[in-house]
C-alpha cells in the first residue's frame, strides 16, 4: 500500500509539473512553431489553452482533495493489533455528507458547462469582419487544398495567411469542406481542431499575433496516409504576405530550358490530375502545381522539397508515402529527369 501511494504520488506531481512546464513555454525566436497548445498564437487557441488550464486547476484540486482523504482514511483507520478483527462503527446516513457529494459534484460540472459554452460561443460566433481574408480549406485523401476565392489563388498543403497586429487586425476566416471522407482541421497554436464532414460546411477563424511557420495535420483518422496529410500555417507581416499574393496570381512560367520536361507532364497522365495555369493541365484530383517551387515541402509536409526528393516522389510515391493514391508514372529516366527539371521552373 505504502509503495502505491508514493508511486501515485510521484504520478500526480509529474502531470502537474509537466502542465506548468507546457503553460510557461514560449516562443524561443524560432521561425518555427511546434504543436504545443499551451503556447497559443491567435485569440481562439488563447481562449482554448486558458479553458485547459482552467479545467485542469479544478480536477487538479479535485484530485489533491480526494487523495488526501485517501491518505488520511489509510492512516487514521488502519487496522490495529489491538481490534481484534472487530468491524468498526457504521455510519447508516448523514443527511450533511450527502447533500455534500451530491450538491459539490452539480455545482462543478455546471461552472466547467458554462465556461466550456462561453468559449465555444466566442469563437463560433464571432462575427466576420470586411477586412478578413477568406479562405476555403478543403481535404483530400491525403493533401489540403486552400483557395482564396477573393484573390483568385489556389494552392496547396501550406496555407499562408497575414499576422493580426492590435493596430490593424486582420483576422482569417476559414471554411472547411472535404471530398471525400472525414478530416480534422488541427493547427494547435492558432485554433482547436475542426472536423471537415462531406456535404456540411464547416468554419472557423484565426487571427495570429506573431510570424511564423505554424505546423497542423489532420487530427481524424481518414485512412492509411492520415498521419502524413500534414499542413503548415505561414504567418506573414502584411508586406510579405502582399507580395507572396501577386506571385501567387501569375501564371507558370515559362522557361524554355524546360519544354522537353512540360511536353512529358502533358503526355502522360500528370496533366489529368494537376492544373498548372497558363498551360491545358487542368486537373483536380491532385494538388495545383502553378507555383510548387513555392512550397517547402511535397506529399503534404511528408518530405522537404528537394530536388532527390522530388525525383524520388515522381518515381515511386509510396517510398516516401506508403498508401499515397498518387501512382507511380514509371517514366524512363529521361522522361523523369525532364520532368523534374519541368517541375523546379514552377516558381
Amino acid at each position: 500500500m505504502k509503495s502505491s501511494l508514493c508511486c501515485s504520488w510521484r504520478i500526480a506531481l509529474l502531470i502537474f509539473w509537466s502542465a506548468s512546464s507546457l503553460w510557461a513555454f514560449g516562443p524561443d525566436g524560432s521561425s518555427v512553431h511546434g504543436t504545443n497548445i499551451f503556447a497559443p498564437a491567435s485569440t481562439p487557441a488563447k481562449s482554448i489553452a486558458d479553458l485547459s488550464v482552467f479545467v485542469l486547476v479544478i480536477t487538479g484540486i479535485i484530485f489533491l482533495v480526494v487523495f488526501a482523504l485517501l491518505i488520511y482514511s489509510v492512516v487514521k483507520f488502519r487496522a490495529k493489533g489491538g481490534d481484534g478483527g472487530r468491524e468498526p462503527a457504521q455510519v447508516y446516513g448523514s443527511t450533511q455528507i450527502e447533500l455534500a457529494w451530491t450538491i459539490t459534484p452539480i455545482l462543478i460540472v455546471v461552472v466547467l458547462f458554462l465556461a466550456t459554452a462561453r468559449v465555444i460561443h466566442a469563437i463560433q460566433d464571432a462575427p466576420e469582419p470586411a477586412g478578413a481574408v477568406h479562405v476555403i480549406a478543403i481535404g483530400h485523401q491525403y493533401w489540403w487544398e486552400f483557395r482564396y476565392p477573393k484573390l483568385g489563388i489556389v494552392t496547396a498543403n501550406e496555407l499562408h495567411i497575414p499576422v493580426s497586429g492590435p493596430d490593424h487586425p486582420t483576422p482569417t476566416f476559414v471554411q472547411l469542406l472535404s471530398v471525400d471522407t472525414d478530416h480534422s482541421f488541427w493547427v494547435p497554436e492558432l485554433a482547436g481542431k475542426m472536423d471537415l464532414i462531406p456535404n456540411h460546411p464547416n468554419r472557423m477563424w484565426m487571427d495570429p499575433q506573431r510570424m511564423g511557420i505554424f505546423l497542423g495535420q489532420c487530427a481524424q483518422y481518414c485512412g492509411a496516409q492520415h498521419a502524413k496529410m500534414l499542413l503548415r500555417v505561414s504567418v506573414d507581416d502584411s508586406t510579405d504576405f502582399a507580395a507572396w499574393v501577386r506571385t501567387q496570381q501569375k501564371p507558370a512560367d515559362e522557361d524554355a530550358g524546360a519544354i522537353a520536361g512540360r511536353r512529358v507532364f502533358e503526355s502522360n497522365a500528370c496533366m489529368n490530375c494537376h492544373a498548372v495555369g497558363g498551360t491545358p493541365a487542368d486537373g483536380r484530383f491532385g494538388p495545383d502545381l502553378t507555383h510548387f517551387m513555392s512550397r517547402a515541402t511535397l506529399a503534404a509536409g511528408a518530405a522537404e522539397n528537394t530536388h532527390d526528393n522530388l525525383r524520388l516522389w515522381i518515381r515511386n510515391p509510396s517510398a516516401i508515402k506508403p498508401g499515397a493514391l498518387m501512382p507511380a508514372m514509371k517514366l524512363s529516366d529521361a522522361d523523369l529527369d525532364a520532368v523534374v527539371s519541368y517541375m523546379e521552373t514552377l516558381n
